[in-house]
């Protein structure tokens, strides 16, 4: 939808036509503070008069870029502390009177560091904007965190357990010791909260405005032979595979279904952090896909480290040109067709990032269980400015936790799907 853009638009009124505002900051993932909000004002000629100060980099850097005179100031989450402490410790008044957090899902844990410093200045800042695509990616509890920091807890309340208390009631809890593993709304829960964050939240779908392309879906299964399969069942089973220079073991269920998943992508680590060789057979799946591109580039989604280092492998055996997305030159010259494969880590580039110029092909070798990383990721290509049909490949080992992971992953859009429908915009009429 240009979520960027629209909002630089409306900041511009906000500081140059009404004057509401006088000085904004803005908080993004660390490659989208750098590169895709300062890109965007040379984009548009509208937002040309616009000033960005991009506070990144190192310490003398980030000091520097704030005494750079500016309208706005854009800066990773992780230097939200730095930003604090730097103020408060120079007896500078805080003087942001407009705040907008690029991603608001990243906020949704309110006892992470990035929550309770932002909440410290939260009293002096006039404005607040939460841009998202992906509001309550593992349910409706994720809301409390992140319009509490919009609102300061007018409408959810002002603590999680009153909201908790109000909205939700135990799904699973171990009869024991009293433990709640997952709380489930209560009857009619959904559509009161709804109703309460209904006159500040609105949301629009790209496919209701804009003329998208097609986006297809596709499932490659692939089948560990039976040496390997077994070796996957004693895992699952007995939660060790005993080997001679290191063990394979999961502590917990939490630990065995990570281990089972980068078993199902072809390797997992031992108790050494040494990462053993199970199968190659989503790396064939993945050499066809490439092939069947016939050159047009293609984007690959990996989630373990070992997953990365067995694709940069086997590609270089094929001589097949393969790069990992990480600077902004990268970004620049995969959008400029000049990477015939790509490497993206989805938690590290699954926000914001403007990949679509560069192709329209996907390939997940390994999932991940996060909703909100799976659809942010699938975003970068499928979105506004892309010109081509986008296909999505997901690469599936047969009868492994793949396939729960993306059960899970459509089932989860449910109560999202029903979320964005309730604050949908209604511009005319």
């Amino acid at each position: 939808m240009g979520k960027t853009v629209i909002t630089l638009t409306a900041l511009k009124d906000l500081l140059l036509e009404t004057f509401e505002i006088s000085k904004v900051l803005v908080i993004a993932p660390l490659r989208v503070a750098r590169d895709t909000w300062p890109a965007e004002t040379e984009k548009w000629d509208h937002l040309r008069e616009l000033e960005i100060s991009v506070v990144v980099g190192t310490q003398k850097e980030r000091v520097a870029a704030l005494n750079h005179p500016a309208l706005i100031y854009v800066i990773n989450r992780e230097n939200i502390k730095f930003l604090v402490d730097y103020y408060e410790k120079n007896g500078i008044r805080w003087d942001f009177d407009a705040v907008v957090i690029d991603e608001l899902s990243s906020f949704k844990n309110h006892q992470s560091q990035r929550f309770k410093y932002l909440r410290k200045v939260r009293p002096f800042v006039k404005r607040w904007i939460g841009l998202t695509g992906t509001p309550a990616s593992n349910g409706l509890m994720d809301l409390w965190a992140e319009i509490g920091i919009l609102d300061g807890g007018e409408r959810l309340g002002r603590f999680i357990g009153r909201y908790r208390e109000a909205y939700f009631k135990p799904g699973s809890m171990n009869p024991q010791t009293g433990v709640v593993f997952q709380y489930v709304p209560r009857p009619g829960a959904e559509e009161q909260i709804y109703q309460k964050i209904s006159d500040i939240t609105v949301s629009m779908k790209a496919l209701d405005y804009l003329d998208m392309p097609e986006c297809i879906c596709t499932r490659h299964e692939v089948e560990m032979e039976k040496p390997e399969r077994e070796l996957y069942d004693t895992l699952r089973r007995d939660l060790l595979i005993p080997l001679k220079d290191g063990d394979i073991d999961a502590a917990n269920a939490a630990a065995l279904t990570g281990k089972l998943l980068q078993m199902a992508n072809g390797a997992v680590y031992d108790e050494n952090g040494k990462a053993r060789r199970i199968h190659d057979r989503k790396l064939e799946q993945l050499e066809d896909l490439i092939e069947a591109a016939n050159g047009q580039p293609v984007l690959v989604a990996y989630w373990f480290k070992h997953d990365k280092a067995r694709i940069l492998e086997h590609l270089a055996k094929l001589k097949i040109p393969v790069r990992d997305i990480k600077s902004s030159k990268d970004i620049r010259d995969w959008n400029a067709g000049e990477i015939p494969v790509a490497l993206i880590h989805s938690a590290s580039a699954g926000h914001g990032l403007n990949l679509q110029s560069g192709g329209h092909i996907l390939i997940w070798f390994g999932l991940t269980w996060s909703l909100e990383l799976y659809q942010q990721t699938n975003a970068r290509l499928w979105r506004q400015g892309q010109k081509e049909v986008v296909t999505i490949h997901h690469i599936i080992t047969k009868g492994t936790v793949d396939e729960d992971v993306l059960a899970a992953l459509e089932q989860k859009d449910i109560t999202q799907e029903r979320l964005i429908g309730a604050v949908k915009a209604r511009l005319y009429g």
